[in-house]
């Protein structure tokens, strides 16, 4: 795993057109504080750290001299002193000739090193782009998922024998076509039929409803983004594994993999005045996701499929003290309610640090008790990204007053309430009698008042 810390998005240039380093970067690097503060985690890739803190360090002649920065400040000294030289020379109306060809000499050395100091910067910001953001002190060190730490555990798992899966449920109750599906959009495709269709929608109805009672506003996002604006919410490897490109007319655009990647981009450039903080938004999409490091997992059933809905919790706070920890918490435990409601067992987990995605301080997951397999699995991601987003998007936080050093970013933070089909599978396997699935009495008025579905058909040999 490799620890990440974003380069803002528009550098600033100096007075010879050369780039910055970017101010957040720098006071991040300065006297090795970040470092530092990474240190606690062995399961990290430092070699980035310690190969890049010295470019920001202050008064620094080593790192000049790497970056060729030191060697181009003395040609541009040179340049001023052969041009003084040769004023003098015309004064005094001596031969200035010579001097005159060191002139040009000079101008083509600083050209030549200019295009290597570039490069050397680009190289740079290339490494840094491999870098993540801060974890926070409580999240448990380790490369392995399984010393993820559970942080608490809700209901009353069933433990009867002889349950049927997810996918024979779905095979029983008629409320998908994964033949039909297969054969128009290929593997792990689908139709909802039904009840199928009905049940997912009062998930998706229910979910709104909850969020928009807890100060929520639902947006419904675009289903894709522009390839530079993805870019600056999505890490590199999503591009590869997770996202489908869609070429046409103008610009390739990407197919959003989750609703989190739209609502983080609907702020960009913005400036937020603190009083307006946080803003709570109730984000609906259907989501498209490659699965190209899930080959051979879940090829059955609609629980791992390319096209699902989602309705997602995105928040916004202010990045002064303890807000957006705050608002982490309450999020989860929105999550947890809303599971509750529907009465499905759970355990909640801290994720590793060497899991964690780029942009993750913290994250927790919602696992979910399938009994058919006797198994927790995941619904829920709750993460608190702080401003390693915001700085790629400049999502700032009031004005800047002049007698600050730095912009104040918003912190950005993102939980899943709910993958529909994912709880779908969930509420079948936990509410299966031997004539049906009961529904949860949460849907049933989003389900015109049934309360029932009968099992239509017999499980295929």
């Amino acid at each position: 795993m490799k620890e990440h810390i974003k380069v803002e998005a528009k550098s600033s240039e100096s007075t010879h057109g050369m780039k910055k380093p970017p101010k957040h970067v720098k006071h991040a690097f300065k006297n090795g504080e970040f470092v530092k503060m990474r240190s606690k985690d062995e399961h990290k890739d430092t070699e980035n750290m310690g190969n890049t803190k010295w470019c920001w360090e202050d008064n620094n002649k080593d790192s000049k001299d790497a970056m060729g920065q030191f060697e181009l400040e003395q040609l541009r000294k040179d340049s001023n002193r052969i041009n003084k030289e040769v004023a003098r020379l015309r004064i005094s109306g001596e031969d200035a000739s010579s001097i005159i060809r060191n002139t040009e000499e000079n101008k083509e050395a600083i050209a030549r090193k200019q295009v290597e100091v570039q490069e050397a910067w680009a190289a740079l910001y290339s490494k840094l782009d491999t870098v993540g953001n801060l974890v926070h002190d409580s999240v448990p060190v380790s490369d392995d998922e399984a010393n993820n730490a559970v942080v608490r555990t809700w209901g009353e798992k069933r433990t009867d024998a002889n349950l049927k899966n997810h996918v024979e449920l779905v095979e029983l109750l008629g409320i998908a076509d994964l033949k039909k599906g297969a054969n128009v959009a290929g593997g792990r495709g689908y139709y909802l039929k039904g009840d199928g269709v009905r049940l997912n929608q009062a998930l998706i109805n229910f979910g709104l409803d909850f969020l928009e009672k807890r100060k929520y506003t639902a947006l419904q996002t675009p289903f894709f983004m522009r390839k530079d604006i993805m870019g600056k919410c999505a890490q590199l490897a999503q591009f590869d594994e997770e996202l489908y490109k869609v070429t046409g007319e103008g610009d390739d655009k990407y197919l959003i993999a989750t609703a989190e990647q739209p609502l983080c981009a609907y702020h960009i450039d913005d400036w937020i005045h603190p009083n307006d903080l946080p803003i709570r938004y109730a984000g609906y999409s259907s989501c498209f996701r490659k699965e190209a490091g899930s080959h051979g997992r879940d090829t059955l059933g609609i629980f791992r499929v390319h096209q699902f809905e989602k309705v997602e919790q995105f928040c916004i706070t202010k990045p002064t003290a303890n807000d957006s920890w705050e608002m982490h918490e309450e999020m989860i435990k929105n999550s947890e309610e809303f599971y509750q409601l529907l009465n499905l067992p759970y355990q909640v987990v801290a994720i590793v640090s060497g899991a964690l995605n780029d942009a993750a301080a913290k994250k927790y997951d919602l696992e979910a008790w399938f009994p058919a397999s006797s198994t927790y699995r995941e619904l829920v991601s709750c993460s608190n990204c702080t401003d390693y987003q915001s700085r790629k998007l400049e999502i700032r936080c009031g004005q800047k007053k002049g007698n600050e050093q730095a912009k104040q970013y918003c912190h950005l933070l993102n939980s899943t309430l709910t993958a529909t089909e994912r709880t779908l599978c969930c509420i079948l396997e936990n509410y299966q009698t031997e004539k049906g699935v009961a529904i949860p009495q949460v849907l049933q008025p989003f389900m015109g008042g049934k309360t029932f579905l009968n099992f239509l058909t017999k499980l295929k040999k």
